[in-house]
């Protein structure tokens, strides 16, 4: 049997190798590729996915599988041959129903959809990308198809993200958590707005680049294994856990894109490269499903990053960078500032009692274009409609509304609902590390983020993909994915910051 499981490790790192070669192309896409190279460069993933699918769902592996199963059953649950051996059998009985043509077909179209929807961002015409995503939403409802019957449509893409979540058990956390948000909302509203103007001047590109990087280095980025370069839209890759890489977006009158959108990445960062080494080439590296990396970008990026703790060390040094923006500005005008609570039309500089809404808004989106409710030519519409229904705002252009977010480019249907999932484990999480280090908040006044950071690796990094996300979210904090840690934090903040 040890000869038989090096042969199925042996396989399986074969497909990563490729899984991961493909990701290293996605990347340069996304920041250096010439425009030219779209065409080439979508045959180029496709091939990659194709094969690595191939490999992944060939008989020998699934000859190995079930030569493996009474082994498995011998192993410790918890080891990691144990959760090889079901994280293998899982992505092969998902993946042996998808034909490998399917496969090729949507990466192409997806690869060939990127360069075609940041064109139509910046030009701001839907009706460019609209045909690009048609194919991808059929391409979806095919993929979806391959694993009737199902009791929801949107169930198999949401699974690809956060295994064994049904779309109906998003929908209850989300009803919940709507009714308590709007009631925060609405007492947030009746209370005199704090100042944020500060934040809307001119910033110096380079000087926010910088910044940026003194903060994510003081946190714990580890340039020896990563670097930082621009994208349309931020985003993380990691290729190994030697080799994760991160992107920022820099706007020169606003300050919170940089500032919160590096932290955000370097969250992400953070998790992959925290990874236990002796899952590289493996099904059990990388993080363990979106909504626990999403609770580790949105940890760093709010619950650390917003804290008045974390300015008390760091606005100082921003001050002197920034000097004619700042000197005048006090520490707690500026705290107030950046949790500032206003409905806005951009999602990812949204505030963190908004943010959620943003979520459900495209949630809906999704399934209604799964459902066949909802036409793709129609989305505009119904975008700007949930808009003003969810918010109050409405964009006055498609790249501030149906535009804005790169992942339906990428074909990443069933992705979105992991983003206010991941706020809701952050919190969960924020509880049981202020339990298990008590003077956390004088640390990060301190400038001093090891014992936090050294936290995570334990409780969650050092874990990669070994347990679904539920039982991982269950193991540390005592229960799973539960909104009510999550209305609590919003609670304790904003009655701090609005005086409820």
């Amino acid at each position: 049997m040890e000869n038989k499981l090096k042969q199925l490790k042996e396989i399986l790192a074969e497909c990563v190798d490729l899984m991961y070669a493909g990701a290293l192309l996605e990347w340069d896409q996304q920041c250096y590729m010439p425009t030219g190279g779209s065409e080439a460069r979508s045959y180029q993933m496709a091939t990659l996915k194709r094969l690595a699918h191939q490999r992944l769902t060939s008989s020998e592996t699934g000859q190995l599988l079930e030569d493996l199963k009474p082994y498995a059953e011998q192993l410790d649950p918890d080891s990691d041959d144990a959760c090889l051996l079901k994280v293998a059998q899982r992505r092969y009985d998902k993946n042996v129903k998808v034909p490998s043509e399917l496969v090729m077909e949507f990466a192409r179209a997806a690869g060939a959809s990127h360069v075609v929807w940041t064109k139509a961002k910046a030009e701001n015409k839907f009706s460019d990308f609209q045909p690009y995503l048609e194919k991808i939403i059929a391409l979806r409802r095919q993929y979806a198809d391959c694993f009737a019957p199902y009791t929801h449509v949107y169930d198999p893409l949401l699974d690809d993200f956060e295994a064994g979540l049904k779309t109906a058990d998003v929908q209850a956390i989300f009803a919940d958590l709507r009714a308590q948000q709007v009631s925060l909302l609405q007492e947030i509203a009746a209370r005199p707005q704090v100042d944020a103007s500060f934040l809307f001047l001119n910033f110096d590109e380079q000087k926010q680049w910088d910044f940026g990087v003194e903060a994510i280095t003081k946190i714990g980025y580890n340039w020896e294994c990563g670097r930082q370069d621009k994208a349309v839209h931020p985003f993380t890759s990691n290729f190994s856990s030697g080799d994760v890489r991160i992107t920022t977006r820099l706007t020169p009158d606003y300050l919170g894109t940089a500032l919160f959108g590096t932290l955000h990445e370097c969250g992400h960062a953070l998790y992959e490269l925290g990874v236990n080494p002796a899952y590289d080439r493996s099904l059990l590296g990388g993080g363990a499903s979106l909504a626990i990396h999403e609770s580790q970008s949105r940890l760093w990026e709010n619950l650390v990053g917003r804290s008045f703790p974390f300015w008390q060390y760091f606005y100082p040094r921003l001050q002197e960078y920034f000097p004619a923006q700042f000197s005048n500005v006090s520490l707690e005008t500026f705290y107030k500032g950046i949790n500032q609570v206003s409905p806005s039309l951009i999602r990812v500089e949204a505030d963190e009692a908004t943010y959620n809404l943003h979520i459900m808004l495209r949630l809906e989106l999704e399934i209604a274009l799964m459902e066949g409710s909802l036409e793709v030519k129609d989305l505009p519409e119904a975008w700007n409609a949930r808009m003003k229904d969810y918010l109050g705002v409405a964009p006055s252009t498609d790249s501030e509304g149906v535009l804005q977010d790169i992942h339906w480019s990428n074909g990443y249907i069933g992705y979105f609902s992991t983003y206010a999932l991941g706020n809701l484990i952050s919190a969960q999480l924020w509880e049981r590390i202020q339990t298990d280090i008590p003077d956390l908040a004088d640390q990060i006044r301190r400038g001093e983020f090891a014992p936090l950071l050294g936290w995570l690796r334990e409780k969650i990094h050092h874990h990669g993909s070994k347990y679904e996300p539920q039982d991982l979210v269950q193991q540390v904090t005592g229960s799973k994915i539960n909104a009510a840690p999550y209305m609590r934090y919003l609670r304790a903040k904003y009655s701090e910051i609005y005086g409820l």
